[in-house]
């Protein structure tokens, strides 16, 4: 583990507790800051206050889609420089190319391997 992973942080946006604790136990194990919401409505202010490195990014949250947050984040300029890794439990064809064409960086689908989700982080991070 570099010093440079202590600096990288990560914004889960995920409504499901154990899928996010899930998470976040394998963010917190691979060194990166992170916090989590549960609300697409939290989501952008905090994205917006946060500026993370990355977003994993839930499809299916209880208030506002995923694919809404990400196209109000690929119109804002400041933000344009954050990853999305979008995740959902329909890891359909179309979800997978919607989210790829709105800007995510990254698709998984749920339920996922940790070591994949590991793998798909370290490759997004590894390109800012």
């Amino acid at each position: 583990m570099t010093a440079d992973l202590h600096r990288q942080t990560v914004l889960v946006v995920e409504d499901e507790d154990s899928i996010a604790l899930a998470i976040e136990f394998v963010l917190a194990r691979q060194g990166y800051a992170h916090e989590r919401v549960a609300r697409g409505r939290e989501a952008i202010a905090r994205i917006r206050a946060l500026h993370p490195d990355l977003v994993l990014l839930d499809i299916m949250l209880p208030d506002i889609s995923g694919y809404e947050i990400i196209e109000a984040m690929r119109a804002d300029p400041a933000l344009k420089g954050v990853r999305v890794l979008m995740m959902t439990a329909r890891g359909s064809v179309v979800e997978r190319r919607k989210g790829l064409e709105l800007g995510a960086d990254g698709f998984i689908a749920k339920p996922f391997e940790l070591a994949e989700l590991r793998a798909e982080m370290a490759r997004l991070l590894e390109l800012g």
